[in-house]
């Protein structure tokens, strides 16, 4: 077989890959080194499913591809790359967003996630309860604050983020402005801005652009450090609502990371709405909803007076993520003894 033959087969197993996972329902598709081969699973809702184990050279050659298809250095296998490209998948348009990483096998592991573009669920059709909606709803008709949104990988916290984001263009009719990095998945309700450190376009200096736009709502895709942190309450001291994602176990935890992140509990006093913690539970019709864990007004300004006195605080527990889990449990009991 000659080397045009080994490419075609190369690109149409690769382009193949995405299309099974479309299918699979699949958030992510991973590509992981081992010695002698490379095993694929497919992530859905959080869990991991092992669908096929990929001979060495094949895989590698796959990850070329999929990095060629990224623009990223397909000779560079040492150093951890990221990137992203689109393409039309049983006529829906993917961003597919590519991570590499380098293995102790001398080998590179390969990530991919899978973003419908302009795709988002109502925010009721998310929420397992319906108070957690009616409470989200209501905390996006406030003016200006910042609105965490924390949960594990996996969680659902980008389509939440989203469907919050399209609730205030669509229902609100208000002006959003996104700065991400990157921009995960396109929403024609919305004006995205892509963090491009090469071309200038920084954190900081995206902010400074978006507030000449007179914004509404302001998204930053993740607090990821102090720089991006800095950036989210910057934003919010100009009047505006501020919506954002932070990775932190439950709402409380949440506040201590910010902690960590250089934030002062006066920044945190004035400028917090709120924090929400999210976790997938499966329904009894086999449907997947977001439970929510929601930490605003009295009880947010209690955890944070708690917080500055070094004093723990937690959440009643039938509110807490724990509380609605066994409470959604003894529901499902009922329904299955019925």
């Amino acid at each position: 077989m000659n080397t045009i033959e080994q490419e075609s087969i190369v690109e149409q197993k690769s382009l193949r890959l995405l299309e099974e996972a479309s299918e699979f329902g699949a958030s992510d598709v991973h590509l992981l080194p081992r010695e002698h081969d490379y095993l694929l699973f497919f992530r859905k809702y959080g869990q991991f499913t092992q669908v096929a184990q990929l001979p060495e050279d094949l895989a590698v050659r796959m990850i070329s591809f999929y990095k060629y298809l990224s623009s990223l250095d397909i000779s560079e296998k040492r150093k951890p790359q990221s990137g992203a490209f689109q393409r039309t998948v049983q006529d829906v348009m993917y961003s597919f967003r590519i991570s590499t990483l380098p293995s102790a096998f001398l080998k590179e592991s390969l990530a991919i996630r899978l973003l419908k573009q302009n795709y988002s669920l109502p925010i009721h059709s998310l929420c397992h309860f319906p108070e957690s909606a009616m409470q989200l709803c209501s905390l996006l008709n406030t003016s200006s604050g910042l609105l965490l949104i924390s949960g594990p990988t996996g969680s659902g916290k980008t389509t939440t983020l989203y469907s919050l984001l399209q609730y205030c263009a669509k229902d609100l009719s208000r002006h959003v402005i996104s700065l991400e990095d990157p921009v995960e998945s396109t929403q024609e309700q919305l004006l995205q801005i892509q963090v491009n450190e090469r071309a200038g376009v920084t954190y900081s200096a995206g902010l400074k652009a978006i507030l000449r736009h007179s914004p509404e709502v302001i998204m930053i895709g993740e607090i990821r450090d102090r720089e991006t942190a800095k950036i989210a309450i910057e934003a919010s001291l100009s009047g505006h609502l501020v919506i954002t994602t932070i990775h932190a176990k439950d709402t409380i935890n949440c506040l201590y990371r910010l902690v960590d992140l250089s934030v002062s509990i006066e920044d945190m006093r004035q400028m917090i709405l709120a924090v929400v913690t999210q976790s997938l539970v499966t329904t009894n019709d086999m449907q997947y909803k977001a439970l929510f864990e929601i930490l605003a007004e009295d009880q947010l300004q209690m955890a944070i007076h708690h917080l500055s006195n070094k004093q723990p605080y937690s959440l009643p527990h039938q509110q807490t993520l724990r509380g609605q889990l066994a409470r959604l449990q003894e529901m499902q009991y009922e329904y299955n003894a019925y």
